[in-house]
């Protein structure tokens, strides 16, 4: 982690280089050492002109978050002073960018004299994603440099546009000069220095003027869509505050404002749950007994096993990530129907411009239906995604296991069967993984990775390098009935029909969970999933747990037929052609009469109550998990429920909002539910981890397992 500086050659330009891999993040150190580097270039008479660029790649992606809310955030030089004192040189300077300008990094730029910029190069202020704003100076400077509309456009939605596209704006003065596809970067910031380097007064970003015909018009405009969109997000409020602020007032009052606002977001429980869930995703690319030089398995073909609807979004997943894919299906009408169903998702994707023509035909071409399992004797990897049955899934993972070459890695998509017990049905158990995607696999994120007792580190290794291929976010689990996410959901939807006996509604429950942020309800997941999914599960479980306890109504609605969208009929009644669900007459006169099966009377609970019981049941059932090692840490649950499960992102994920309420008053509630009535109080005695981390003012961030 350094600065490098160059000597003035012989036109007197220095090269100052940002080298702090893997992103050139500007941390105390680096600010330092440029502030430093900057400083002795300027004092030296015989340089005209500075070039400032960044190693790796890459220029900068920006600040150093891990010193958020730390003393050295405000170490000086902040990333202010020293942005203030690029302004203040006598000697131009021109930043050289090329890959990921993001965030500090380009409010760093902006405050360079003149900009050259690769025309692939990123560039963006994303801090909206973290519930921050740019605190900097980019709200101030980036509409000085593109415009009012533009800059508002990319900061609220935390967009990232190409140097080319940042060039083709009318009126920037951003990039000074674009370098094209193949040019060198530094040779053309070498000919801008020589051509510039005596130009006077040298041009800030500061001194431009930020203006829009009709402010008030425009603000309130994007005030309100930011509200609309943001409900719960201060972030996007704030931005347009000091957005607003670029029009109306002098350059400093209006960076004044943009620090009050970054400084009210910093400390707010919004960004500390969002930047929580950025730490997460990272943490979870550890993998314990996994060095990160272990040497991962090639994978250029991949097979799936089953056509149906995981099937189906598993290969257009791959397919998207331009691999060649092999769908097997037995039965031909079922292959032709999934070969049907992922012509007919790109065919949409072209319509609306999402997808060019020529890339959705290459997409195809690369997918090859067969019926015929021995076809997958040379592919790389194959996905198992048939019925969840372990007797079919056995039998599938043994014809698999004589048919495709010794090395490649089988998995199966299984969302709660025991890995160990498919992978003994084959000779190489050490190959077999847990590939759990989550519906629709072609668009959601999350990959749970389940290690088998006996699974490789170079195939943890594989599966965790193929989730970045498909650009999904990979959390391991070890083998436990539903792993992490589906072994959650059970008690979470377990409690929530256990309110249905006492007296809920569904609409009820799913609007105060909906209300708490999370993107769907329990009955509305359950409806989408399909109900006859939890239905067989519940009649596996009831054989191996006959002691467990849950409602039946479950049960009784599955009996009748209602097993969710793809019948128009489920917990909720669904129109043709429509997924909005309408409440069920139906359904009501069911749980009606299953109440007076079970001689239950009717109680009422208020929304906080029905959002205090299903949040406990996770954060329980999540700590029990951490006690058995089935989760290495708690941040990888919130990620599982994050992008699984839609646990609202400002909340930071259960074991987070835990956390934040505080794991005592964790304690004491669920003890408060165990000793209330119920079908089942014992459910809610406290983990014996959340007891001891209780009385030990513990936290879940001490809890990483070695053994991963």
């Amino acid at each position: 982690m350094s600065i490098t500086s160059t000597a003035p050659d012989a036109d007197g330009i220095v090269v100052i280089t940002i080298d702090a891999a893997p992103v050139n993040a500007l941390g105390a150190e680096i600010r330092t050492a440029l502030a430093r580097a900057l400083d002795v270039a300027d004092a030296d008479t015989t340089c005209r002109a500075i070039v400032l660029t960044g190693a790796n790649g890459l220029f900068s992606a920006g600040a150093d978050v891990k010193e958020f809310n730390t003393p050295r955030m405000v170490q000086e030089p902040t990333l202010r002073s020293l942005i203030a004192q690029l302004e203040q040189l006598t000697t131009p300077v021109i930043a050289a960018i090329e890959g990921t300008c993001l965030g500090g990094g380009l409010e760093l730029a902006l405050g360079c004299h003149y900009r050259v910029v690769h025309a692939r190069a990123s560039l963006g202020l994303p801090e909206v994603l973290l519930g921050l704003l740019p605190g900097a100076g980019g709200t101030q400077r980036l509409p000085r440099a593109i415009g009012v509309e533009p800059a508002t456009d990319m900061i609220l939605a935390g967009r990232t546009k190409s140097g080319a596209e940042l060039h083709a704006l009318a009126g920037q003065r951003l990039i000074t000069a674009l370098v094209p596809e193949g040019d060198d970067l530094l040779q053309s910031a070498r000919l801008l220095a020589r051509a510039v380097h005596a130009h006077r007064p040298l041009p800030r970003v500061r001194d431009w003027p930020a203006t829009h015909a009709f402010p008030d018009a425009w603000f309130g405009f994007v005030r309100q869509q930011a509200t609309a969109r943001s409900a719960r997000l201060p972030a996007a409020g704030a931005c347009v505050t000091a957005l607003d602020a670029a029009v109306r007032l002098p350059f400093d009052e209006a960076l004044a404002v943009e620090r009050a606002q970054f400084l009210q977001l910093m400390h707010g429980p919004e960004s500390k749950a969002l930047r929580h869930a950025f730490f997460a995703e990272r943490a979870a690319r550890r993998v314990a007994g996994v060095h990160a030089n272990t040497e991962v398995r090639a994978i250029t073909r991949v097979g799936v096993v089953g056509a149906g609807t995981m099937g189906t979004g598993i290969a257009m997943a791959c397919l998207a990530a331009e691999l060649p894919v092999i769908l097997v299906e037995r039965d031909e009408a079922a292959l032709t129907r999934g070969l049907s169903t992922v012509r007919n998702a790109l065919d949409p994707l072209v319509q609306r411009g999402k997808l060019s023509a020529a890339t959705a035909k290459t997409r195809l071409d690369r997918l090859r239906g067969e019926t015929d399992v021995q076809t997958l004797a040379d592919v790389d990897l194959v996905i198992e995604a048939v019925f969840e049955d372990m007797t079919v899934k056995r039998s599938v993972f043994a014809e698999l296991d004589a048919v495709v070459r010794p090395g490649a890695i089988l998995a199966t998509n299984t969302s709660t069967l025991d890995i160990d017990q498919i992978a003994s049905a084959t000779s190489r158990p050490a190959d077999v993984v847990g590939l759990h995607f989550f519906s629709p696999a072609q668009v959601m994120k999350l990959l749970e990775v389940v290690r088998g007792t006996a699974t490789a580190p170079d195939v943890l290794a594989t599966a965790m390098a193929f989730a970045r291929t498909l650009r999904k976010t990979a959390v391991i689990a070890r083998n436990s009935d539903g792993f992490i996410g589906n072994r959650m959901f059970q008690q979470y939807t377990r409690q929530a029909t256990f309110l249905l006996d006492a007296g809920c509604t569904p609409q009820q429950v799913d609007g105060a969970m909906e209300r708490f942020g999370m993107a769907m309800g329990p009955f509305r997941v359950l409806d989408l999933a399909g109900n006859d999914i939890g239905w067989a599960v519940r009649k596996r479980r009831a054989v191996e747990h006959p002691d467990l306890v849950y409602s039946q109504a479950g049960d009784r609605l599955c009996e009748a037929g209602r097993f969710g969208q793809k019948v128009g009929a489920g917990w909720y009644d669904y129109l043709p052609g429509r997924r909005d669900p309408q409440p069920s007459a139906t359904v009501q006169g069911l749980l009606a009469s299953h109440r007076a099966a079970i001689a239950r009377a009717p109680q009422s609970f208020t929304n906080d109550e029905i959002v205090e019981r299903l949040v406990l049941a996770l954060v329980n059932e999540g700590a029990a998990l951490l006690d058995e090692g089935i989760a290495a840490r708690a941040s990888d649950i919130d990620v599982v429920y994050l992008l699984g499960y839609g646990f609202p992102s400002w909340r930071g994920g259960p074991m987070h909002y835990a956390e934040q309420i505080g794991l005592a008053s964790i304690v004491r509630a669920l003890r408060r539910l165990a000793a209330g009535p119920g079908p089942d109080p014992q459910s809610w005695l406290p983990s014996p981890l959340l007891a001891r981390l209780a009385a030990f003012h513990g936290a879940f961030a001490d809890l990483e397992h070695a053994d991963g």
